[in-house]
């Protein structure tokens, strides 16, 4: 889009990998610079939207969520969206902002609930876990990337892609919400979310809240460790489901 700028998820929106994960949050001084270069200001407004089902767009949502700024947002649809809707497009890419003309934001980490591994455990058993990955991988019938195959205990199975339509838009509030009811997701019900490595999870975090099931002052956990970190740390698996 016109003015985009590009954020690179391995190594601008997440830490190395290592034993906390695949993609471990940022450091908050390396977030801050990254959201700087690109002209994120206090008190602005930031759209964030990626080529797929808004999954990693949802980590920029997050991301910024959680080092405290409140004015973000994914673009329903991304960029296919946005082509279908006749829209322009460029592949200029926009100068580097430099001096009076690099953002200001101040990042203050912290403001989005985060769990641990033991947090997750926990939460899986007295409140509801969602785990974002596809249903063979939830069950242990496949797994591509890790070195477990299985689930968390507990947790129960929540799909991203059960958060589009056929048109790639988020599905009605209602609909969410339905859905998540169905999982056992109810006022009062602690509720987080993990998925393979802690980002394609920040897309449940957003459909909880697009929901109505949770609010901006109290919103669903992420594992952002997620399964990645699980099976570093050689914890019980499940399968089936």
């Amino acid at each position: 889009m016109p003015g985009a700028v590009y954020a690179d998820l391995d190594t601008e929106l997440s830490a190395p990998p290592g034993v906390g994960g695949r993609h471990p949050l940022p450091e908050p001084e390396r977030l801050q610079e990254v959201l700087r270069r690109a002209g994120v200001r206090e008190g602005g407004r930031v759209v964030a939207y990626d080529a797929g089902d808004g999954s990693v767009a949802a980590r920029v949502w997050w991301l910024l969520r959680w080092a405290g700024f409140g004015e973000v947002a994914v673009l329903d649809g991304g960029f296919a969206a946005w082509e279908a809707a006749g829209l322009p497009v460029t592949a200029e890419v926009p100068a580097e902002l430099t001096g009076d003309g690099l953002g200001d934001v101040v990042v203050r980490p912290g403001q989005m609930p985060v769990l641990d591994a033991d947090g997750a455990a926990a939460l899986a058993r007295d409140g509801v876990l969602l785990d974002a990955r596809a249903a063979a991988r939830y069950r242990g019938e496949t797994e591509p990337v890790d070195p477990k195959a299985g689930h968390i205990p507990g947790a129960l199975n929540a799909p991203t892609t059960g958060h589009v339509g056929a048109d790639g838009r988020w599905l009605p509030a209602e609909e969410l919400a339905a859905r998540f009811g169905g999982l056992g997701v109810s006022d009062g019900v602690a509720v987080g979310a993990y998925c393979g490595s802690g980002v394609t999870a920040s897309s449940v975090v957003l459909a909880l809240e697009v929901a109505g099931v949770t609010s901006a002052e109290k919103p669903a956990a992420l594992y952002a460790g997620s399964w990645s970190n699980w099976c570093a740390l050689d914890r019980e698996v499940a399968t089936g489901g």
